[in-house]
Formats: C-alpha cells, structure tokens, sequence
C-alpha cells in the first residue's frame, strides 16, 4: 500500500478556480477530519476512546460548508468532520479538532454534548447535534426549514437570520429510509403550496451502506427528477467541482426558498466503523480504487496548481497528523461523567416556581363545559398569551378536528397559527421540532394514539435526546396532543380505540398528561404549555375520546362531569383525590376515574385517586393515599403487559409500601369492533368485583 506521501509525489497540478486562501483552509478543514479518525482509533487502541464512525472519504463536505453562511442552521450526517471543522474556521474557532476528540473520548469538557456522546453540534455554529441518524433528523431539518419564514411571519424572534437556509446531510443508504422520503415529500408538498421551505438536502453518495450496496445510479434514479426538487451532482473527491457545485445550490435554495438535493459522490474510507472488517464483503481491487479516489489527494492536485510543493503539501499533512495525536494524548483520562444523575441532569423535569411563573393568562368563567369544550378554551388562552404558539395537526383547522376539539381557533387566530398539516406523522412531529428549535412554541396534534406508533422515535430518539446531547443548549419545546384509549360508542376498533402507551412511558424526560375531567384538562395543559415554553419541556398530552363530549357521571342529565374552567394550576405530578374512605384505595387514571368514583359511590370505604400525570408519576400522592388504607387497587385501562398498573406497582414496593395490592386491567389484545370490544377492555363491574374482593 503506497502512502500518503507517495501518492502526493506522483500527482499532476491541477488549476483551482477559487481563492487560494479558501483552499487551503479546506485542505486543512480535510487534514483535520482524517487525522481526527486515525486519533480515534489509537485512542481507541489505548482504551481512551470510544467512538469511531469516521468521516474519511466523506472530506468533500468541507466543500458544502464553505458553500453557506456559519449562521444557517446544520442537521448533520454522522460523517461531517470536514463540515464541523470548516464551519468552525468560519466562525473564528480553533477549537474545532479538540472538539471531535473530546467527544471521542467522552469528556465532560466537550462542548456539546458533555461526555453522553460524540456528536457533530455545537451552539455558537448554529450545528444542532444529531446522534446516530439514520435520517431521523430530516424531519427537524425540515420544521426548521418551514419555520425559518413563518417566525417572520408572526413577529416571532427566531435564532436564525432572515435569509437563512437549513443544510441537511445523509447517506445513500439512509436516502431509502420512511423519514427521509417522508421529510423530503413534505417539504416539496410545502413548497407546492408556495411556502417557503429554504431547505439544502446533501446526501453523500458513497454507494455503500456498511455492508450492502446502493446500485449504481439510484439516487439519482430516486431524486433527479424529482418535481419541485432541483436536483444537482458533484464529485465530492474533487473539491474545487464540489465547491462549485454545492455553491450553486445554496444559491438557489436561499434565492428561491425552495428545497434542493445535492447529490455528493464520495467514497469509503477505513470502513464503516472500526470493528468494520470491509475485507469481508469488498474486494482487494474496490478498496484500492476508493483509496485511488481519496479527496486529500483531489485536493492534492489543487493545492499543486496554486504553487505549493508536494514537500509543502506532505508536511502539512504530518503537522496535522501531530497536532490530532498531541491532542489526543493531551485529553486521555480528561474527567468523564461520574454519576447516573450527572448524566441524566438534562432530562429533569422543570422545577414548579419556574412553570408557574409562565403560565397563560386564563378566560374567566363559570359557564360548565365538557373536556373537549375546556380543552378548546385552554388552547385559545395559550394562543391569545404566547405569540410563538402554532396548533396543528391533521384536520384541525377549518373542521376543526375529528372530534371539534379545536373548533373556531383558526377563525379567531388565523391559518398561520391554526393550520392542517398532511397526513404524516413522522412529518408533523419533525416540523413540531424544527419550530421548538426555531423559537416557535409547537401544539401539534396526533389525531389517534394508534397513529403514533409510525413516528414515535421522532420523540424518543429526536425530541427528547436533544436537550440531553446539548446539555441544553438546544431545546425543543413541545406540546404534543394525542386522542386515545378506548371505550368510543359507535366508532370502535384498534386504530380508533389504542391504549398502548408503554412506548411513551420508557421515554427519559418527557412528561406525560393524562387529564380525566375538564377542568382538570384545561389546568394541565396550561401547565404542559408554560413548562415548555419556560424549559423547553416536551409533553405528551393523552385526551381521553370517550369523555370529550361525557356530561354525566352517575344518572342520565346529572351533569356531574361536566366542570368549570379552572381557575387554580395543576403542577406537574401531583394527583387528585376524591372522598375521604379509609379501607381502599383504586389508583387509576382516564377512563378508570369515572368508573372508579361510580364504584365509590357503590362500595363503602373507598377514595380514588386519579393520577393525571404519568410521567413523572405523583409519588407522594400515591404513597400517602395508599399508606392511609393499606389497601390499593389499581385500575389501569391500559394493557395487562406494558401498561401503568406495572409502574404504579413497581413505585409502591420500591418505596416501601407493605399493604395489600392487587390491579385490573385491560386484556392483552387490539381492541375489536363493536361490542366485542367490552371483552377485552377494562370494566367498571370488573373494578368493582375486585374492589369488594379486597375488602372482604
């Protein structure tokens, strides 16, 4: 194998057709890049780092950073060293080799992501991090992207210029994946409609995604033709074709606020990762002539044409090469995180004097109104208090949801702030992202909690990491509204009755609100509202369909669930009470409330509890309430396997509870149609049998 130097020494100058001083920051952007791989793997090799998905062979996207201004926002691929360190010449910074290598070792002096992982991210060059994406970060790029014009358009501040554009950055392989298609279809469905929608999509073509092969040509088979996508092609091995190339596009998409895709060809260096053995599925003669394509040596040429000697070229190259390994050898045994709740400081929930001080101004009244009536109201007083708040989702606008819920806000606040979306989960919470990010404070809506099941990871591996990968720095604040659980009258099977919420459940860091009467409802969310706008909280708000319109509780025109609008908070993870029995406790929560208090009612000795919050759970309320009987029955409407009632449970005995316990539950199965569905889903008769069981 020829070395480096070898190969420079047997090159012919090529005519660069920039500035010279550009080049040669982009050579050292690339030297930078390489160097930082081969100092992960010795630093690997001497159990001081821990992460080697490199960027070699992907060194043409210096190319694509130079391209733009150090202040558009970047989603990045996990291969975007050059980008990383080219965006941080711009910017001023020389930190930017000692950054890569921090996170490789995991310390907590990395800038970013403090030691939880090495990412390409940091605040002062408008890189939010992303993790390990496999084109789960395209739909923020995108939210990011849309809302870039509409904070103007609402006189909201937004973290970016005016003229901003938002570059995003992927694989081949990850190009096929449902949130790259999903993301791309949505930004072009925005577009169309004469939206702006400035997004950069840069996918590096390195015909490979670790071990199976993109054929020949298919990206631009998938995307060159693409309506409303103007499509553009570059070498990334040649730099100075690169540079032209990916200049163009940025140009395009900032004149035209329309999306573009710029294919950037590059190749495969030093495997996938470094426990990749390439030798098992490439052949001696493919990893030759990758090595043959190496863009150090493209850039090389250049280099040769403007006047440097290959000496020159080569010794820059070594001085690189000692810079990455003295910094490596500097920042071996740096501090790491230490304790479990150093790691997880992130993803604490936002302290009680901090929300309330941000909550919305309320609408006095003391009309009764039904949950989805007080959600309406709560939803036009976050409106009316925060100029930043967006609701939207499928349907919700002028039809104002399937179940009225959001009726008559898009009247009074107008479609840029009441809005349908199209029907695409993944595509509704990636724009709910981009806004969060973007200064713009997210309602969207899931219109059914079966729906959710097709975009939850936009939650858990993109909304709730972030502030967990940023040490705060970013946040995404959101408030994410889902209609779900069971017991619909005439409107039955699984995808309209879920109760499937142990997804959510296992989360780090989101809160989970589900509200069961309306008074209740409105104060939640008005809670859910300020914590995210306070603390960049994410939220998911579970609305209970069947109790929308419910206004009896005991007897056919009692009225009794139906409630005033609230005039009091409710904090997050503090539950509610109801009677004053001292031989059983039924801890429940949606549903399960208005079955449990007609039981109450039946079944002397008994209180209820309802949770409300299920993440975090109201611990105290629920270890004082089950102390005061020594007897507790949990009525979960969720599943047997995977629901609350394990939670529920495993907190009592975790804290010392020694009193009896018992649950019911729903059956372990998808909720059929029509009357079947009674056989599988939780039943007020079911709770009270138990009950009296228990007390017997």
């Amino acid at each position: 194998m020829r070395t480096f130097a070898e190969r420079v020494r047997g090159l012919a100058p090529a005519p660069w057709e920039h500035d010279d001083e550009l080049l040669r920051g982009l050579y050292d952007a690339q030297l930078g890049s390489r160097h930082a791989d081969l100092a992960a793997r010795w630093m690997q090799s001497q159990g001081t780092g821990f992460y080697t998905i490199g960027s070699a062979g992907h060194e043409g996207n210096a190319a694509v950073a130079a391209a733009l201004q150090p202040t558009d926002p970047a989603l990045l691929h996990y291969r975007s060293g050059a980008f990383y360190l080219t965006r941080a010449a711009q910017c001023g910074s020389k930190e930017g080799l000692r950054d890569i290598l921090l996170g490789v070792a995991a310390a907590t002096s990395e800038p970013i992501a403090g030691g939880r992982h090495k990412v390409f991210g940091r605040h002062e060059l408008a890189i939010i991090p992303q993790t390990s994406t496999i084109a789960s970060h395209l739909p923020r790029a995108m939210g990011v992207a849309f809302s870039l014009n509409r904070s103007a358009k609402l006189g909201v501040p937004s973290p970016w210029p005016a003229d901003a554009i938002v570059v995003t950055s992927f694989g081949d392989a990850s190009a096929n994946h449902s949130t790259a298609t999903g993301a791309i279809n949505a930004a072009l469905h925005a577009s169309y409609q004469g939206l702006p929608m400035p997004l950069l999509l840069v996918c590096e073509d390195n015909g490979i995604g670790i071990s199976v092969r993109t054929p020949d040509g298919w990206i631009r088979q998938a995307y060159g033709s693409r309506p409303g996508l103007r499509y553009f092609d570059a070498d990334g091995t040649d730099l100075d074709a690169a540079l032209s190339m990916a200049t163009e596009a940025a140009t395009f998409v900032r004149r035209n606020r329309r999306p573009a895709f710029l294919r950037l060809r590059t190749v495969r260096l030093l495997g996938h990762a470094g426990s990749d053995v390439e030798t098992a599925y490439r052949s001696p003669a493919e990893l030759a002539a990758d090595e043959e394509l190496d863009p150090l040596l493209g850039t090389a040429r250049y280099l040769l044409g403007a006047g440097y000697t290959a000496d020159e070229i080569i010794e820059l190259y070594d001085d690189k090469q000692a810079e990455a390994l003295r910094i490596a050898a500097e920042i071996a045994g740096l501090p790491q995180l230490a304790s479990a709740e150093t790691v997880a400081a992130p993803l604490r929930f936002p302290a009680k004097a901090t929300v309330a001080e941000a909550l919305p101004q309320r609408t006095p009244s003391t009309e009764p109104l039904t949950l989805s009536q007080s959600i309406n109201r709560a939803l036009s007083d976050v409106l009316a208090s925060y100029p930043e708040a967006m609701v939207f989702g499928e349907d919700v606008g002028r039809k104002g949801g399937v179940y009225g819920v959001t009726r008559g806000l898009q009247k009074v606040y107008g479609p840029p702030r009441v809005f349908d979306t199209l029907l695409d989960e993944q595509s509704i919470l990636g724009l709910a992202l981009g806004a969060g990010v973007s200064g713009l404070l997210p309602f969207p809506e899931i219109q059914y909690l079966a729906y959710l099941h097709n975009a939850e990871d936009q939650l858990r591996g993109e909304a709730a990491s972030l502030k967990f990968f940023s040490q705060e720095q970013y946040a995404n604040p959101m408030v994410l509204r889902i209609a779900g659980y069971g017991y619909q009258k005439g409107f039955g099977g699984h995808f309209h009755n879920d109760d499937a919420i142990g997804v959510l459940r296992d989360i780090p860091g989101i809160v989970i609100a589900s509200p069961s009467r309306p008074d209740d409802a409105a104060a939640m969310l008005h809670t859910c509202a300020a914590a995210a706008r306070s603390s960049g909280t994410v939220s998911v708000f579970l609305e209970p369909i069947a109790l929308y319109h419910r206004r009896d509780l005991y007897d056919d025109g009692d009225d009794k669930w139906l409630a005033s609008y609230p005039d009091e908070e409710v904090p997050i993870g503090r539950g509610r009470t109801y009677g004053d029995g001292t031989e059983l406790t039924i801890v429940t929560f949606g549903n399960g409330v208005p079955m449990s208090l007609r039981v109450a009612a039946r079944v002397p000795g008994v209180r209820v509890l309802d949770l409300r919050w299920l993440a975090p759970l109201p611990v105290e309320d629920l270890l004082r309430e089950a102390t005061t009987t020594g007897r507790v029955l949990v009525a979960d409407e969720t599943r047997r396997s995977g629901g609350v009632s394990e939670g529920i449970l495993a907190t009592l005995i975790d804290h010392g509870y020694t009193g009896r316990l018992a649950r019911v539950t729903s059956y372990d199965s998808y909720v059929p149609l029509g009357a079947a569905a009674h056989e599988v889903l939780l039943s007020e008769q079911t709770i009270e049998t138990a009950a009296r069981s228990m007390l017997s």
